[in-house]
């Protein structure tokens, strides 16, 4: 069982080392008595120990997945290297400006100094480190090949958070189409309209349609501009809570957006891709298929695969072929269930699981770029519609004007 998080502060202590020598420094802990604790354990004789002081404006930078990837990319490279654990700890934290991760380094490299366990000293911090990592740190530990882990689980965060960022490019430029649309029509009918609409006054004549059009929606949007804004903000709300709170919506979404233009079979790939990567770091690590599979099927990010996936461990624990569990589901490219299965032949398939997740990781690299090179245009194509259709009504009673003349 994991043992409960503490919230760790940072101390300030003043003392003496074994010679007799006045020392002072900061360390991470969860109270004073602990701190002082820790610093007799290092030989230490604390004289004054004290909270520090947090600063009036800001604080400590937040901690982020890439930061833990570089942390584990760090520790991997000075173990390789011969240096001790707890030194490389040491040796990291020095280089580190980010306060919050130098106090998680801290903590952790205490615990281990202490004689607590490496993986155990992640679980304190669920926040930072989730069951798979420490899984995985926990059987690097029993098999003695902490270093070759470390490095594993480096490239397996590398390589996820990479991803992450591609995936979020590729729904972000739809979303920024949309709303930069929204943005300039709401404004143009709201600031520019009206102050055709005051020329036109003065006309006498009956404006055309398209003009009174656009002239009706401009007078609703200055009377009702907040309820619009409202209904955006309130509907967006209510969607994140009901897939927070709703298993069920969740799973709908998730179903339905794998069907959308582009950007579904961008995420398609994207899972298929987490499918392997993550498949293939816990059964290299020696962790059983059927294990690893429920590690597997959180990780794919969607509840279509999911559910594949526990299909998939049901299908495996009774005897099926991973293979052919996998192409039953009916929702993995061809050319991942066929290096599985060559994987599976040949007694190589955590190096065929890896080789699923380089080639799906290259094909969403791939469709995020042509997505990116598209929405350029499209989104000067859309704003041009919106802003020319709007400029065109406002000067067709000008227009007709002329023709009359």
């Amino acid at each position: 069982m994991a043992e409960k998080a503490q919230k760790l502060e940072s101390y300030i202590w003043e003392g003496k080392d074994r010679r007799g020598n006045k020392a002072k420094g900061e360390l991470a802990g969860s109270n004073t008595a602990l701190v002082k604790a820790q610093l007799r354990k290092q030989g230490i004789i604390p004289d004054k120990v004290k909270k520090k002081p947090k600063p009036l404006f800001g604080g400590s930078k937040k901690i982020t997945p890439f930061d833990i990837a570089m942390l584990t990319r760090q520790l991997a490279t000075m173990m390789k290297a011969g240096v001790p654990l707890v030194q490389s700890f040491d040796i990291v934290a020095d280089g580190l400006e980010n306060k919050g991760l130098q106090e998680l380094v801290m903590a952790i490299r205490n615990d281990i100094s202490s004689g607590t366990g490496f993986a155990s000293s992640l679980r304190k911090h669920p926040k930072y480190f989730d069951d798979l990592y420490c899984n995985l740190v926990d059987s690097g530990e029993k098999a003695g090949a902490l270093e070759q882990m470390l490095d594993r689980i480096a490239t397996y965060l590398e390589k996820t958070e990479t991803l992450k960022k591609k995936v979020k490019k590729a729904m972000t430029y739809p979303i920024a189409v949309i709303v930069v649309a929204i943005v300039v029509t709401a404004i143009l009918l709201v600031k520019v309209v009206p102050q055709f609409e005051s020329l036109f006054e003065g006309f006498g004549a009956d404006l055309p349609v398209f003009t009174q059009f656009i002239v009706s929606i401009s007078e609703w949007m200055q009377s009702w501009w907040f309820v619009v804004l409202l209904a955006i903000v309130g509907t967006v709300f209510l969607f994140k809570e009901a897939k927070r709170r709703s298993q069920k919506f969740s799973d709908f979404v998730d179903k339905y957006t794998l069907k959308l233009p582009i950007v579904g079979e961008i995420l398609d790939k994207s899972a298929v891709a987490k499918f392997g990567r993550v498949l293939s770091t816990t059964f290299a690590a020696g962790v059983p298929l059927v294990d690893a599979l429920d590690s597997v099927a959180g990780a794919t990010g969607n509840a279509v695969y999911r559910d594949a996936v526990m299909n998939i461990k049901n299908d495996v624990s009774s005897g099926t072929q991973l293979q052919a569990s996998m192409r039953q589901q009916g929702v993995f490219p061809v050319m991942a269930v066929q290096l599985t299965a060559i994987g599976e032949e040949s007694g190589n398939l955590d190096d065929m699981l890896s080789k699923v997740a380089e080639h799906y990781e290259g094909v969403v690299d791939d469709m995020v770029d042509n997505l990116t090179a598209l929405m350029e245009p499209m989104i000067m194509a859309v704003l041009g519609v919106l802003v020319g259709g709007l400029i065109i009504g406002m000067y067709l009673p000008i227009f007709q004007m002329g023709q009359v003349v």
